[in-house]
């Protein structure tokens, strides 16, 4: 089986880009958890942001349409999935600084709030009367759907997310506001006994990582589906809670870790044929993967393999009195 997984995911360039494919919204969305997390709070409406996202880009496309030059129809839909996705989870972090709402819990809730306003509106408003089996909205315009890469079947999306970690890496890591964002999830009362603005950092935050989860929905619009219906809500952005989740919440290596279930997702085809398997046995496979990750953690300083290795004093440092335990720094 898992031979078949790998011949599926990796066995071949054909295939391997197929992976690429469901690879680029988990790294958009696996930053939706990632981010805040910094600031101490587990966010896991990735998937609601998708949602929303999506819907603006496709409503802001189907406007626009093709009036304008394709790459200005193109940058609308992008802003307005940034926009809406990332006010989307800004709610969630607004709810958590300023009334003390559990995070998790609202941001969790928020996914069935945009889940049935998709719904509502693919098959009211904005739904396409051709669109009988499936309820969708209009067609977004063939000009300005996003292309592919050069010579490949994999869609401009996957560049956006790897832009998109790289650029979330440097700002948490290496930029004033990233020390600050990780001062205050170290310690939230001595970065606001240092002056820090929690409530603004909470929001930009909440805001940057929801924009990753809405920009994931405008390219799953104008990359693969072609508008909005309920593929939208195929679990990538839960999907992208594992990715963090298995990358330590680090934006880099979030790529990597993408890679890996976007290779489990796109094997659920194989699985059917070679194996007899249902379609969701993917979804049993990313189960085990969370699983594993969460067992891992709970066994962090009670073995000594996953004990971190104290950093002995140098030779330089003054030496102890006699009796005296050697100094031990970390």
């Amino acid at each position: 089986m898992y031979g078949s997984i790998w011949k599926a995911a990796f066995g071949n360039w054909r295939t391997f880009q197929n992976t690429l494919i469901r690879a680029a919204p988990l790294m958009l969305t696996a930053l939706c958890t990632a981010l805040p997390a910094r600031l101490g709070l587990v966010i896991i409406g990735n998937e609601g942001a998708l949602v929303i996202g999506g819907i603006a880009a496709v409503s802001i496309g189907l406007a626009i349409g093709t009036a304008l030059p394709p790459f200005f129809a193109q940058v609308g839909m992008a802003i307005a999935g940034l926009v809406a996705g990332g006010l989307w989870i800004m709610a969630a972090g607004a709810l958590k600084h300023y009334r003390a709402v559990n995070e998790t819990i609202s941001s969790l809730l928020l996914n069935y709030i945009a889940i049935a306003l998709l719904n509502h509106l693919v098959g009211g408003p904005m739904r396409d009367p051709s669109s009988l089996n499936k309820p969708s909205t209009y067609p977004l315009p063939e000009a300005i759907m996003l292309g592919n890469l050069p010579g490949t079947r994999v869609h401009w999306g996957l560049l956006y997310g790897v832009i998109a970690c790289v650029i979330a890496y440097f700002l948490i890591q290496r930029t004033t506001f990233g020390f600050a964002a990780r001062t205050a999830g170290g310690n939230i009362r001595a970065a606001r006994i240092a002056g820090l603005p929690v409530g603004k950092l909470t929001l930009m935050v909440c805001f940057l990582a929801g924009s990753c989860a809405g920009l994931a929905g405008m390219v799953e619009v104008a990359a693969v589906q072609g508008s909005a219906n309920e593929s939208l809500n195929v679990g990538y952005g839960y999907g992208g809670i594992l990715v963090a989740f298995a990358a330590r919440h680090n934006p880099l290596a979030a790529i990597l870790i993408s890679l890996l279930v976007g290779g489990i997702l796109a094997s659920g085809g194989i699985l059917q044929r070679a194996h007899d398997l249902p379609d969701a046995t993917v979804l049993v496979f990313q189960g085990l993967v969370f699983l594993v990750v969460l067992y891992s953690d709970s066994l962090y300083g009670r073995i000594p393999f996953f004990k971190e290795k104290p950093l002995m004093a140098t030779p330089s440092s003054p030496p102890s009195s006699p009796g005296q335990e050697p100094v031990v720094l970390g």
